[in-house]
């Protein structure tokens, strides 16, 4: 069994629990330990892009730092990846604002983005594999046509988190073709769900979130997956659709048979 550290962020640790345990039951199932490291913290939530103030990235360094020996660091949590990943990428191709964090941190030596950040989709493709992933399917998504939702921070910005095309993405569709299901592309499933800004201007959320949803399902999907938190709760929340919104963790854990519910 491969060893992962694993950052579950705050949102799977506290309002969607349910998330963390599929990822974490059905990376067992796949043999895959993801194993959490002590006293992590927030990892701020959104990328401050100023290079001369570490302050605001320490977190996010401490958790690199906390995987650093490790096969690498997996985060579920689209928000924390975009966190994470974009200060590993910046850290390893900026001298001064590596040696200033050593200061900040006190360290004998530089961090200087020696960690390997996988998304957890990144797992199951480039570690585990969909072809490895397909053969382990109990509970295919036949007949069930899916339209995946990539949203803001999943692909941008493409230099830094460097997952796939930002443009032409295929990694979600993989993902839904390894599970069984039919994947559905739409015109807005790269753009953004407006869900930065429910509480400032619920109407402009609303608008955004329900055009997700309308042209997702004009193309006729039965279903819409997402990998952020925060656009779960938009799309089901925001849109006024009847068209069920899920988790990419909460699907495949049912297709492993870790979990009852939408496939019937």
């Amino acid at each position: 069994m491969q060893t992962f550290t694993y950052y579950p962020g705050c949102t799977l640790r506290t309002k969607a629990k349910d998330l963390d345990a599929y990822a974490r039951s059905s990376a067992e199932a796949l043999g895959i330990a993801l194993v959490e490291p002590e006293n992590w913290q927030c990892c701020g939530g959104a990328y401050t892009t100023a290079t001369n103030e570490p302050a605001t990235k320490l977190s996010a360094v401490r958790t690199l730092m906390s995987a650093k020996d490790s096969e690498g660091l997996v985060t579920v949590c689209s928000a924390c990846h975009n966190v994470i990943k974009q200060t590993n990428y910046d850290i390893s191709h900026n001298e001064a604002m590596a040696n200033k964090v050593k200061l900040y941190l006190g360290l004998d030596e530089a961090y200087t983005g020696e960690t390997t950040v996988y998304h957890y989709l990144e797992l199951l493709r480039d570690v585990v594999g969909f072809d490895n992933l397909k053969s382990k399917v109990v509970k295919p998504f036949k007949d069930k046509k899916i339209a995946a939702y990539y949203g803001c921070l999943l692909l941008r910005p493409s230099k830094a988190l460097a997952m796939d095309d930002p443009e032409n993405p295929s990694i979600m569709e993989d993902f839904i073709r390894a599970i069984g299901g039919t994947p559905i592309i739409y015109a807005q499933r790269n753009e953004c769900c407006g869900g930065y800004i429910t509480m400032e201007d619920k109407e402009q959320a609303h608008k955004r979130s329900s055009a997700v949803m309308d042209s997702a399902q004009s193309m006729g999907a039965d279903m819409i997956i997402t990998a952020c938190p925060l656009c779960l709760y938009n799309l089901k929340k925001n849109s006024g659709s009847d068209m069920p919104v899920y988790y990419f963790t909460e699907l495949l854990a049912e297709a492993l048979g870790l979990k009852e519910g939408t496939n019937e």
